[in-house]
């Protein structure tokens, strides 16, 4: 397949799908009933235990509503379990005896990822990590949505 021609937003989801898919055919094959996103919440978790959504959504950087999503899956599946915060609305998310017991294969896992990603790299000639993050810090600066109004925008005289 040639990549050139296509849009950012096509390789984006292509690149998702074959990183995400291999991972988590990597977890089937381990034994683990267990998603790639499953990964940033269970980390924040185990290096500073158990906190709000609004929390793991801080220390993850995913949304609120992806967080929710995700923890909703993770408790379904025994990976976390969900308490009443200190108000209501609250929920404070702790992982479960079972998620401790799949942490050393998880740690297998993420090695041979890291491994992989090495290797990726490496194909690549730089640090992919690298180049998502510059991405993303250009589009801190600039979002993409007034990337768009300026090159949308008709030019004066001068710019012509």
């Amino acid at each position: 397949m040639t990549y050139s021609q296509r849009t950012h937003g096509v390789l984006l989801r292509r690149l998702i799908e074959h990183l995400d898919g291999a991972v988590e055919q990597a977890y089937v094959n381990a034994g683990l009933d267990y998603r790639p996103r499953f990964t940033p919440i269970l980390r924040a978790l185990v290096n500073h235990g158990p906190a709000s959504l609004r929390v793991l959504s801080a220390r993850t950087g995913v949304t609120h509503s992806a967080v929710s999503q995700t923890v909703s899956q993770m408790a379904k599946r025994g990976w976390v379990a969900l308490e009443p915060g200190a108000d209501a609305r609250e929920r404070i998310v702790a992982l479960t005896p079972f998620a401790m017991e799949q942490f050393p294969l998880l740690e297998r896992c993420w090695a041979a990822t890291a491994a992989a990603a090495s290797g990726l790299d490496a194909d690549i000639g730089q640090p992919l990590a690298d180049v998502l993050t510059r991405a993303l810090e250009a589009l801190d600066r600039q979002p993409f949505s007034d990337r768009l109004a300026a090159a949308s925008s008709p030019r004066t005289g001068a710019d012509r």
